[in-house]
């Protein structure tokens, strides 16, 4: 963190982690951002498109996630100061570049910003992106408070520029809301200074050799920000207890150490980096305490590093549950701590029913929809669509990733059925459909274009149809508002019905083309 001479300082005033991100990212002098949308994330990425006009940095939404981080290693490379915005599912399709670049090096710092959903409130699954760090070997801030994210933010990218790596800060929409007083601060020496381009040296070395010129030169680097950084808070109040989080849990357990005198004597060590895992930071404190707490969200990520310790409490032992904690998920720890293990949060407790999230009533697809449940199996995509896998419609089977159906179903016996929105189709389910065409699987893939990533926010999506129809000969376009309007749903369904089952009867990939409005926006 900043010494107070090193800030500039402005009147008091309430500041949500959304906030303390832009200006962090304002003050680090940000000139290239780029971002793919999804919950939590693009509440972030809308509010930077509010204030481009004021700050005139570059922004772009993509489609795809590895293309978004490229974009910015380019910009990096050539000595802008980069962003990447993408919830933690995205995470997976970036690894790929993001792997390579920690040995590449790069220019001037980038920074990704993993929006991660604790609880799965709108993913497709719960995905914990501090294990990213480990992966990729380089360094995860994980923040609690809107001043930690400002601090870590600002941090971020000074430390990928010390160490010629890309790094990593998870956030949730829980910080993103939380309110805390603050100054704002402004980091003059971030705006200043030449441009970090980089430096094609690199290319001297054989990939080996650049592997080890990361542990020699960066990994130290990144280890010494762990283990040292002033982002990391230690409050030592007594030997019996101790609890390390890091997150937003952090922010929980310090709002109940400050409301309860009958924890005063609980130490608490709140994490701001989790990796490169500050081991010996994290050994001191457990040496001085006789049982340690781990509270942490999605996974047990801490936990997984120290558990061989038999003084240590966490999700393991039944303390506390996996994915989002809550207060009284702490309280409930804090009340059993003398425990060794406990049995209430255990996996076959907390399995929820997901119960029924129906698609909107008036979607054009509903005449789809009402056909599919009896011609499947039928491969689903992360859009709309897996609303109706669950009763009442029972009309998708599966829905593996975001522009998979395609692919998935090309596995399926007999001819396959896949359906897939645009904005699928261009994240990712082309390349299924070039796979399918190229390898003559047998195949029927019906796009839902409604123009827009409806399940997102109502981005913009690409018109693919153009490309499609020179892929697949076999292309049938149906106006589906159209048919609707003239025919009614239920002779729309009985169409639909029709050229499906003529579809299935033929050899290759088929196309059938829906297009229809979203009544969303």
């Amino acid at each position: 963190m900043h010494n107070q001479n090193d800030r500039i300082m402005t009147e008091n005033k309430d500041i949500t982690g959304l906030e303390a991100i832009y200006l962090a990212a304002t003050d680090s002098n940000v000139r290239f951002i780029t971002a793919v949308a999804g919950y939590p994330i693009t509440a972030v990425v809308d509010y930077f498109f509010e204030k481009k006009e004021v700050n005139n940095y570059d922004i772009h939404w993509f489609t795809n996630e590895k293309a978004a981080m490229e974009a910015s290693l380019g910009a990096s490379a050539t000595g802008r100061r980069s962003l990447v915005l993408v919830k933690h599912v995205g995470m997976n399709l970036l690894s790929d570049p993001l792997m390579t670049a920690m040995m590449h090096t790069i220019g001037a710092g980038l920074v990704i910003l993993a929006g991660d959903d604790p609880g799965a409130k709108a993913s497709q699954n719960e995905q914990d992106s501090r294990f990213y760090g480990s992966i990729a070997e380089t360094v995860v801030f994980d923040p609690a408070t809107p001043l930690d994210a400002y601090d870590s933010l600002n941090r971020a990218f000074k430390i990928s520029e010390e160490a010629k790596v890309p790094v990593i800060m998870r956030i949730t929409d829980r910080l993103e809301k939380r309110e805390q007083i603050s100054n704002r601060i402004g980091v003059a020496e971030n705006t200043e200074g030449p441009s970090k381009k980089l430096n094609r040296d690199i290319w001297k070395l054989t990939m080996h050799g650049k592997h080890q010129l990361f542990h020699i030169e960066s990994e130290p680097v990144l280890i010494n920000e762990s283990e040292n950084t002033e982002l990391t808070h230690m409050s030592f109040r007594g030997e019996k207890t101790g609890i390390i989080s890091s997150g937003y849990p952090s922010a929980i357990i310090d709002d109940i150490l400050s409301e309860s005198a009958v924890y005063s004597d609980y130490s608490h060590l709140a994490l701001g980096i989790v990796s490169p895992f500050p081991y010996k930071l994290v050994k001191r404190f457990i040496n001085k305490h006789e049982r340690i707490l781990i509270v942490e969200e999605s996974e047990p990520f801490i936990e997984s590093h120290i558990n061989t310790c038999d003084r240590i409490l966490g999700k393991r032992t039944g303390h506390l549950p996996f994915g989002i904690i809550e207060k009284e998920h702490v309280l409930f720890a804090f009340e059993n701590i003398d425990n060794d293990e406990v049995s209430e949060y255990t996996y076959i407790q907390t399995i929820a029913s997901r119960g029924s999230r129906p698609i909107c009533s008036e979607c054009p697809f509903i005449p789809l929809y009402n056909v599919l449940h009896d011609m499947g199996p039928v491969a689903g995509d992360m859009g709309c669509s897996i609303r109706t896998a669950p009763d009442p419609l029972n009309a998708v089977d599966t829905g593996f990733s975001l522009g998979g159906a395609i692919s998935t179903a090309c596995g399926f016996q007999g001819k396959g059925i896949a359906v897939i929105g645009d904005f699928g189709l261009a994240h990712s389910g082309i390349i299924g459909l070039i796979n399918a065409v190229n390898e003559e699987f047998d195949i029927l893939v019906i796009i839902l274009q409604n123009e827009i990533a409806a399940m997102t926010g109502g981005q913009k999506t690409p018109d693919l149809s153009e490309i499609v129809k020179t892929l697949v000969p076999d292309t049938t376009f149906i106006d589906i508002d159209r048919k609707i309007n003239e025919d009614g749903v239920e002779k729309t369904s009985g169409l639909l019905r029709e050229v499906i089952r003529k579809k299935q009867q033929k050899k290759g990939v088929s196309v059938i083309y829906l297009t229809g409005k979203c009544i969303k926006f």
